[in-house]
């Protein structure tokens, strides 16, 4: 079973109507005994670094989510699902994120002259070709983005995409059974759809 991660603000509506439309079994978490229910996790999200990190806290997920990803146990972030999973960011600078992945959150530069937040379809540069992730995706696939800001990873052998927005910057990471994307496939018609799918397969979850 999929357990969808419900902190209060994320885009949980999109990402249930997929994981319904594949038939996929799923369970909304809002608390640690949640997690006894599901084999694997999607943290959906919208919204501030700041605002995610105090409901994780509030609802006492934030150390059950780290020991789950420091496990390699399948976890899918998305957007903010995404950001959280570093250090810090620029968004909250007083706020600390799960940090089982070493970089940091920052913002686009202003300085670029770009229309933020960078909204709308762009395209990805695969880095990791030949990651069964990416099975029946054309090899420069445009997927949706809605954000302003975008993680720095340390670790370059963890990047699986970049996308170019002013700067190149990197858009979904892979390490283990974790896989985080900036974008968002749940809105992200065809090419999304078969990227949730890949993940699901992937962790025998359809």
């Amino acid at each position: 079973m999929i357990g969808v991660i419900d902190y209060g603000a994320g885009n949980l509506k999109s990402v249930c109507n997929s994981l319904g439309a594949m038939n996929a079994k799923t369970k909304l978490v809002k608390s640690p005994e949640d997690l006894c229910e599901v084999t694997s996790i999607i943290f959906p999200g919208v919204g501030s670094f700041g605002d995610s990190a105090h409901h994780l806290e509030k609802q006492n997920l934030s150390e059950p989510l780290k020991n789950w990803i420091i496990e390699d146990r399948p976890f899918l972030g998305i957007c903010i699902g995404f950001q959280m999973l570093f250090e810090a960011s620029d968004e909250s600078p007083a706020v600390v994120g799960l940090g089982v992945l070493p970089g940091k959150v920052v913002k686009f530069s202003k300085e670029q002259e770009l229309k933020i937040p960078h909204m709308g379809w762009n395209k990805l540069i695969i880095k990791q070709k030949f990651d069964p992730i990416w099975e029946g995706i054309n090899n420069v696939p445009h997927f949706y983005f809605v954000h302003s800001f975008y993680p720095q990873p340390d670790e370059n052998e963890i990047i699986a995409s970049t996308t170019q927005y002013g700067c190149e910057f990197t858009s979904s990471v892979r390490r283990g059974n974790l896989f985080a994307t900036q974008f968002h496939p749940e809105k992200s018609q065809g090419a999304g759809l078969r990227l949730i799918r890949n993940f699901l397969s992937l962790n025998s979850e359809i």
